[in-house]
């Protein structure tokens, strides 16, 4: 009210100079591109700011309802211009890793904000409202995929793909690496990379042993055809439970959670479910899914 007086003040002053025949001073004149507009005062524009975002949070919220959440997820923050350094965590190294350039190996993101990222491994199940979920709910996730698995729908992953999901290397068959050979290793390394870009149009910049079980060879190998990055993980979440890799048992910022294309024929729930029980605990604590491979 103070603002809109002062406004029609000035206004009926410059009405009545004007009448008596005498122009304002140059200093009293507002700048090029600074007149005053009464029809769209700043307070307008705020409210219509603030409208705008109670709809699109009314049209989140009813989404989440939707797909049996109670909240909708948080927005991440912008992911950083510059990317954060990546290191093999403490214990987790071969022989000379860094002095050899081998790809590192982590479970965690360097950062400060409450994210976490959701990567989700092999491809056994392949269920459709998984897509439309996460794709309606704006959930950022990672593939690592296996091709024995895969083959039986490429086109699921291709569908995937196309709602701007990064696919990576699981291996060929899922073999417990440090039993075989460097060659064999690189065949089931590398032969995965060949799938994915002849399958999908690019290679994989990351790769995730299976089990999590890897050695030199593995390494070695995963760099000799192209992998940059090795994410394990600090946390899996199954339709039922959470499992935690640190003793308190509790996410924290940067984490990696793994899960699996798994159904009801393997374990104790649907995708959609598994996705609720991680979405419900992150967002209660105040996490934000982010996308991995905006931090490498």
């Amino acid at each position: 009210m103070v603002r809109a007086g002062i406004a029609a003040l000035a206004v009926a002053t410059l009405a009545s100079a004007c009448a008596e025949g005498a122009a304002p001073p140059k200093s009293a004149r507002p700048a090029p591109g600074q007149e005053l507009h009464l029809d769209a005062p700043p307070a307008r524009a705020l409210d219509a700011y603030a409208q705008k975002l109670r709809r699109s949070y009314a049209a989140r919220a009813a989404t989440a309802k939707r797909w049996g959440l109670t909240e909708p997820p948080l927005t991440a923050p912008p992911p950083p211009t510059r990317k954060p350094r990546i290191t093999t965590r403490k214990g987790f190294e071969v022989d000379d890793h860094e002095k050899r350039g081998l790809p590192p190996v982590f479970t965690t993101i360097p950062t400060r904000h409450k994210i976490v990222f959701l990567t989700i491994d092999d491809g056994a199940e392949k269920d459709p409202a998984f897509l439309r979920m996460m794709s309606e709910l704006k959930i950022p996730y990672t593939a690592f995929l296996s091709d024995y698995l895969v083959k039986e729908d490429y086109g699921y992953f291709r569908k995937m793909r196309d709602l701007g999901v990064v696919l990576n290397n699981h291996t060929l068959h899922h073999r417990y690496l440090p039993a075989l050979s460097y060659e064999r290793q690189r065949t089931e390394i590398c032969g995965m990379q060949d799938v994915i870009k002849k399958r999908y149009g690019t290679r994989p910049t990351l790769f995730r042993p299976p089990y999590g079980n890897y050695d030199e060879d593995s390494l070695r190998a995963a760099k000799s055809c192209g992998v940059k990055h090795v994410p394990l993980w600090n946390e899996e979440v199954f339709a039922d439970h959470w499992d935690y890799r640190e003793w308190d048992r509790d996410i924290h910022p940067g984490d990696i959670v793994l899960s699996h294309f798994r159904g009801k024929g393997d374990g104790k729930g649907t995708m959609p479910d598994m996705v609720r029980r991680f979405m419900k605990l992150v967002t209660a604590k105040g996490y934000a899914v982010a996308r991995l491979e905006d931090y490498l």
